[in-house]
């Protein structure tokens, strides 16, 4: 459960899932990560750091620069959460219309 509850902190943050969209479209450099936001380097340092905690990208070096990418299995947890609740809802929907088409309409 840990990694499901850092998983929803670190989305909760506008910059830090512009972040996971843009490694969406592949890896990047520390840099090219930064390059679109008005923040500071280690600003964007920390939002690494807690991505990174949850289990949502790996960082690896390639010589001097440090490379990002997404971690899809980190979002894996997150996924199942709602999977879940999505299955639960999408039943109570179901039976609530079905009870609601049962029910004579008054005029």
């Amino acid at each position: 459960m840990k990694n499901l509850d850092a998983a929803y902190a670190a989305l909760s943050d506008p910059t830090r899932r512009a972040i996971l969209a843009r490694l969406a479209l592949g890896d990047a450099t520390v840099g090219e990560i930064a390059e679109p936001f008005p923040i500071s380097g280690p600003a964007i340092s920390r939002h690494l750091k807690v991505l990174e905690g949850a289990d949502l990208i790996a960082r690896t070096r390639r010589g001097q620069q440090l490379i990002c990418r997404l971690n899809p299995t980190g979002l894996k947890s997150a996924q199942e959460w709602l999977d879940h609740y999505r299955a639960f809802w999408t039943g109570a929907f179901d039976r609530l219309d079905a009870h609601l088409k049962k029910i004579p309409e008054k005029k």
